[in-house]
């Protein structure tokens, strides 16, 4: 009997970490795969998008614990914001992440954004409290609206609306890895959850590069 474990347990000890963990997380249960894979900005990283909405609540809850995940994240992943929506006032707030992105103020407006939609309970309806927005944190209005009218922020929203589309993303916050994945809160459990998953997925593409 002592034997037989033994052996068993030299077993369990010889499987590879990804063969064990490939017993911790399965496609359909935990999240789904993405049918057909979808193109990445850079192939060189493993890619992490995260779908959000600055009026979801579970996204403004998301934020500080996804914030510190992103420190642990090696230079070959590389993480991306996607703003998702549904109608018009959404848009806006897209248009106002890749405003702030083209004047180089996420890092004040993400989190401003946030709290005003979540905290102050403001509807940011209309490109005017928008850009009151904007203007109370620095932006001059000139800047402001020459950023968010522009071709370039345009641009972004309408990839961001059709990468939105063709993952089929039903909720806020989602997290798709290297365009193959989608992690949903209600499939993960939770938002800790979610990460962990995220985690595995990268391990799992980082085996399947290197077994290229």
């Amino acid at each position: 009997m002592l034997k037989r474990l033994l052996v068993s347990l030299s077993l369990l000890i010889a499987l590879p970490l990804s063969a064990l963990a490939e017993e911790t997380y399965v496609s359909g249960k935990d999240y789904d795969v993405i049918v057909p894979a979808m193109r990445t900005v850079d192939a060189n990283k493993i890619e992490v998008a995260e779908f959000f909405w600055y009026g979801c609540g579970h996204c403004y809850t998301f934020e500080p614990i996804v914030g510190e995940w992103k420190k642990t994240l090696t230079e070959d992943v590389v993480f991306r914001g996607v703003p998702a929506m549904w109608n018009k006032p959404m848009q806006l707030h897209a248009q106002a992440f890749y405003a702030a992105e083209a004047l180089k103020v996420g890092d004040v407006m993400h989190p401003a954004l946030f709290s005003a939609m979540n905290v102050d309970r403001k509807r940011l309806n209309s490109e005017s409290e928008v850009a009151e927005l904007f203007t109370a944190n620095g932006v001059s209005a000139e800047d402001f609206n020459k950023a968010f009218n522009s071709f370039g922020v345009g641009s972004q929203v309408r990839q961001a609306d059709a990468s939105a589309r063709a993952a089929k993303i039903t909720g806020t916050p989602s997290l798709m890895i290297n365009g193959k994945y989608m992690i949903s809160i209600r499939k993960a459990g939770g938002q800790t959850n979610m990460l962990k998953i995220a985690d595995y997925l990268i391990e799992k593409e980082r085996v399947t590069a290197a077994g290229q």
